[in-house]
């Protein structure tokens, strides 16, 4: 097993590697297949390319190129992943505490849920007013 790590690790030398674009190419590719096994039979063919292109910006040695692809990738999906963050913030974070916005200044402030009503103090005015948490 040594002897195979010292290998890949020679190969690799000087490539780019995985970033999270071709780790989507991976999925993408995974996902045509599992359709081309209920659709037309040469769907498959796509998801080859996607795992040939996939395997081309991995052992590729231009880096400056493969790290333009990956920034626009993450510039254009921001969207998506900022909202799967704030879905999973909602289900961990979101039941323990409860969000309000000072009268004053507009900061939000994060308090436990389940305390009755509370004096809620703004660490940016010092404004204080009393909720319901």
């Amino acid at each position: 097993m040594n002897r195979f790590t010292n290998w890949l690790r020679k190969v690799m030398y000087g490539r780019y590697g995985q970033d999270q674009f071709g780790l989507f190419l991976m999925v993408l590719a995974l996902v045509i297949f599992i359709v081309s096994l209920f659709t037309v039979p040469y769907v498959y063919i796509a998801a080859i390319a996607v795992i040939a292109y996939e395997y081309f910006r991995m052992f590729s040695r231009n880096h400056a190129a493969r790290y333009k692809e990956n920034a626009w990738f993450l510039k254009n999906t921001a969207w998506a992943r900022n909202g799967f963050a704030k879905l999973k913030y909602n289900f961990t974070e979101g039941r323990k505490y409860k969000v309000f916005k000072c009268p004053k200044c507009g900061q939000k402030l994060r308090v436990p849920r389940g305390r009755g009503r509370i004096e809620i103090r703004c660490r940016k005015c010092a404004e204080q007013f009393i909720r319901r948490s």
